[in-house]
C-alpha cells in the first residue's frame, strides 16, 4: 500500500511540474514530460535525504518564525532540483516558492482524499 501511495504521489508531482509552465509561462520551464518525471523523482529524493538535514540545522530560525521558514526550505529544495535536473528551470526564488506551495497544497489535498478513500 505504501509503494502505491509513493508512486501516485510521484505521478501527481510530475503532473504539477509538467503543467506549471502552462500556468506560469516564462517563469517555470520544463523541456518535456520525461524531464518532469525525473524532476519529480529528484525532488522526492531531495525531500527525503537533504530536507531533514536542512530542517534540523534551521530549527532555531524555524522556531523563531513559527514554522514559516519551512516555506523557504521547500523553495530551496525546488531550486536544488532545478540545479540537478537539466531541462527544468525556475526563474527565481519566488517562483520556486510558488511552485513548492502548489506541490504541497495539491499533495496535501490528494493525500487527505486518498487516505479517506483507503479506509
Amino acid at each position: 500500500m505504501m509503494r502505491l501511495r509513493i508512486l501516485v504521489h510521484w505521478i501527481v508531482t510530475s503532473v504539477i511540474i509538467f503543467g506549471a509552465p502552462y500556468v506560469f509561462p516564462g517563469k517555470i520551464t520544463v523541456k518535456n514530460i520525461w524531464v518532469a518525471i525525473i524532476a519529480a523523482f529528484v525532488l522526492g529524493v531531495v525531500n527525503t535525504v537533504i530536507r531533514p538535514i536542512i530542517k534540523f540545522l534551521a530549527f532555531p530560525i524555524t522556531f523563531l518564525t513559527l514554522g514559516l521558514f519551512t516555506f523557504v526550505i521547500n523553495a530551496f529544495t525546488v531550486l536544488l532540483t532545478t540545479w540537478i535536473v537539466p531541462g527544468f528551470a525556475v526563474a527565481n526564488f519566488w517562483w520556486a516558492l510558488i511552485l513548492s506551495a502548489i506541490i504541497s497544497i495539491v499533495g496535501w489535498f490528494f493525500h487527505r482524499y486518498y487516505h479517506v478513500r483507503s479506509l
